[in-house]
């Protein structure tokens, strides 16, 4: 292994559409557990099949609507 490495004439990815941030989020178990058993039915990794449902939210317009109780 070299000590030191010279990117300088190095590309990006031209295959890679956008880049994905990093971010933590807080989810329920029961969620996670839901998209883990989707994911092992069809061989999508689960936070791919999670990016993918806020995706098509996203690409929807899809709005929540909450009742809070009084």
């Amino acid at each position: 292994m070299k000590k030191s490495y010279n990117f300088t004439k190095s590309v990006k990815n031209p295959y890679l559409r956008t880049p994905k941030k990093q971010l933590t989020i807080r989810l329920d178990e029961d969620t996670i557990e839901y998209f883990r058993s989707v994911s092992e039915e069809s061989g999508i990794p689960y936070q791919s099949l999670i990016n993918l449902y806020l995706r098509e939210c996203a690409a929807e317009n899809k709005r929540l609507h909450l009742k809070w109780a009084s």
